[in-house]
Formats: structure tokens, sequence, C-alpha cells
């Protein structure tokens, strides 16, 4: 089977359900960012490989790609795959997480910048796209429904992968690198 198709060369694509969807339809977006935060999501595993982060990064990446699946599909299209979605246990696992890893951390006093060591600039990155992500997802949810739960979980991942930044920082023996306003 070839990698390239043509489908795509005139600016439109399939989706599940749906053939000759635009490249920049709200689902395309929203997916797309989805797929551009999982390889972020991917990138933090190489530099995580020797932390039991791994295996967090793995799980939230076959969540990301369930997720994909669903802003990818027609609601009709969906209930034929029969996946399942992002749940209510799956942003109590993320919630869990994050309070584990917060236990280890000093307490927040102040803003804090992404690049202590590579791996929270990394985790940053992937905070920030989360954020598009959850954006776009939310835009995608005026134009068509979209599983409630889906939004609460990108909320709270980016949330995650700010406290991971920051357990990146420690597990690298740096400090936080604080936010120094200008002030007159």
């Amino acid at each position: 089977m070839k990698v390239y198709t043509g489908i795509g060369d005139q600016g439109t694509t399939n989706i599940l359900g749906e053939k000759g969807v635009s490249k920049n339809d709200a689902r395309v977006n929203a997916y797309g960012t989805i797929d551009e935060l999982n390889s972020h999501v991917g990138l933090i595993g190489t530099y995580a490989l020797a932390h039991p982060y791994v295996e967090q990064l793995r799980w939230i990446q076959n969540h990301l790609f369930t997720i994909g699946s669903e802003l990818a599909s027609t609601p009709e299209a969906l209930k034929k795959l029969k996946l399942k979605q992002v749940g209510a246990m799956d942003i109590q696992t993320l919630e869990q997480w994050i309070d584990e890893q917060t236990a280890d951390l000093s307490p927040l006093q102040s803003f804090v910048l992404p690049g202590s060591c590579r791996e929270n600039a990394v985790c940053h990155v992937a905070r920030t796209v989360c954020r598009r992500a959850e954006r776009l997802t939310v835009h995608l949810h005026t134009l068509i429904p979209v599983h409630p739960e889906t939004l609460i979980f990108l909320n709270r991942l980016s949330d995650y992968f700010f406290t991971l930044a920051r357990t990146m920082s420690r597990l690298a023996q740096q400090e936080d690198i604080i936010w120094k306003p200008n002030k007159d």
C-alpha cells in the first residue's frame, strides 16, 4: 500500500464517514492538532525513558489517538467503530497522576518559565499544543457535538504536562525558572 494517495492534492481530505472535507475544516484542525500533540508526547517519552512516566505517556498517546479518531469521524461512523471514548475514570487517572507529582514538588510561589532543562521545555511545548488542541476542540463543539469528557480530558491533560514539566526539572535537579516581571 502506498503512503501517498493524491486525495488531498486539491485541499480536501476524507474523514471516516465523509469524503471531500476541506483541510481547513474545524474537524481537521482539531484532530490534526491532537496528532501534533501525540508527536510531542512521543518526544517527551524519548527524554523520559529512565523515568516511571513513560507508561503514563504511552497511556496518554493511546487516549489521544482515540480522541483523534472521534474528531476525524462523523457521529454515525464513530458508532460503527465501537471505540471506548475517554470517560470520567480517565480524567480521574490524570488527576491522580497530577496529585502524586504535586506532592513531591515545592509549592508554586510565582509563575514559572519553560526551559530549566530540555525535558521541562518539551513538556511545556506539549502543554501549549494541548491548550491549542483544547481551544480547537471547543470551537468544533460549537459546530458539532463533541463528547463532553473529551473536552475535560484535554483541559486536565494540559495541567498534567505543566506538572510533568516541573517534575522533570526536579528529577534533573534544576530549579524552576521564576518569572521576573518588569516593573517600574
